[in-house]
C-alpha cells in the first residue's frame, strides 16, 4: 500500500489563513469587523492584531474634532518673545513643536520645531529671532478625516497642524502622533510625567480647566463643594447626567453655582471642561 507523500505545500502566513476565512465579500463595516473578530476567535489573528485593525478601521471614520488637542491646552510662543523667556517652557512641556502667535492665538506665524533651536544654542547664538527659524504651519478644518490627514502628514513629512473651527479661528491642533495613538493605543516617552495626573488646572480667577475623570470626591475637596457621589464617581458621569446626552463641544450647564462647558468629547465621552463659578446673580436669575 503506497503511503500519500508528504505535502510539500509551504504552510500558509497568517494573512493568507486570513483572506481564506472569507466565505464573500462584506456589504458594510460591521460585516468586516465580524469577519475580523471570528478570525482572531479562530487564532487566525492574534488579540493585538485585532486591536490594531480596530483602531485602523475606527480612524477611517473618524474627523480632526475628535481627537485633536483642544484650544485651552496648547502650548504656544509669541513671536516677540526672546529665547531667555521660552525656553524654560519649551524644555518643561516635553513637546518637539510650538505654534507661534502673534498679537492673539488665532494670528499664527509658524511652527517651531525645538531641534531647530539647539544648533543656535550650541553655538552661542542667544540673540536670534524666531522669525528666522520657525517653519509654516499647516492649517486644518475641525471636519478634516483622520485616515486622510495620516496620508497627508506622510506624504508632506510634517507631523503637526492647526486645527481651525467653521468661523476661521484656531479650536486646536493635533499631531501624527495623535492619530497613531487611536490605532495602536496611547504611546509614551520619558517626558510623559505625573502632570498626566492632574485633574483640575487653574487658568487664571474664577477659570479651571478639568479632566472630566476627575473624581467627586477630589473636586468636592478641591472647591469646597458638596457634589453628590453617590451614583457617579466621577465630574463626567455625574454632567452626562445633568445634560442628559452626550454633550458636543461649547455645550455648557450649571450644577451646584458651578457652570461647566465642554472643551472636548468625542463620539463616546466627554474627556475635558472648564469651569467658573456663577455669580450670586445670576444662580438666582437662573433658579426664576
Amino acid at each position: 500500500m503506497n503511503e500519500e507523500p508528504p505535502s510539500s505545500q509551504p504552510e500558509k502566513s497568517w494573512l493568507e489563513k486570513f483572506i481564506g476565512s472569507f466565505s464573500g465579500e462584506p456589504q458594510s463595516r460591521e460585516e468586516l469587523l465580524n469577519i475580523i473578530k471570528d478570525a482572531a476567535t479562530n487564532e487566525l489573528l492574534d488579540e493585538e492584531a485585532l486591536e490594531i485593525i480596530e483602531g485602523a478601521l475606527e480612524v477611517s471614520g473618524q474627523q480632526v474634532r475628535e481627537i485633536m488637542i483642544p484650544r485651552p491646552q496648547m502650548v504656544t510662543i509669541n513671536i516677540d518673545e526672546p529665547p531667555e523667556a521660552f525656553l524654560e517652557r519649551v524644555i518643561d512641556s516635553g513637546h518637539s513643536r510650538f505654534p507661534i502667535i502673534g498679537e492673539n492665538i488665532d494670528d499664527i506665524h509658524g511652527i517651531l520645531l525645538a531641534k531647530d533651536l539647539l544648533p543656535l544654542i550650541l553655538k552661542g547664538h542667544q540673540n536670534f529671532t524666531l522669525a528666522s527659524v520657525i517653519r509654516q504651519a499647516t492649517i486644518i478644518p475641525e471636519s478634516k478625516r483622520l485616515n486622510v490627514l495620516l496620508r497627508e502628514f506622510r506624504a508632506n513629512r510634517y507631523h503637526m497642524a492647526l486645527v481651525i473651527d467653521e468661523y476661521g479661528g484656531i479650536s486646536g491642533l493635533i499631531t501624527i502622533e495623535d492619530i497613531l495613538e487611536e490605532i495602536v493605543g496611547e504611546i509614551s516617552d520619558e517626558t510623559d510625567d505625573e502632570q498626566d495626573d492632574v485633574f483640575i488646572r487653574k487658568v487664571a480667577d474664577n477659570d479651571y480647566i478639568i479632566k472630566a475623570l476627575t473624581p467627586i470626591e477630589e473636586f468636592n475637596e478641591y472647591f469646597e463643594s458638596g457634589l453628590n457621589d453617590e451614583d457617579f464617581g466621577t465630574i463626567g458621569g455625574l454632567l452626562m447626567k445633568d445634560f442628559g446626552h452626550l454633550p458636543q463641544r461649547n455645550e455648557t450647564t450649571v450644577l451646584s453655582g458651578f457652570e461647566f462647558r465642554v472643551l472636548y468629547s468625542d463620539s463616546r465621552q466627554v474627556h475635558l471642561l472648564r469651569l467658573s463659578r456663577v455669580q450670586q446673580e445670576q444662580q438666582k436669575q437662573q433658579a426664576d
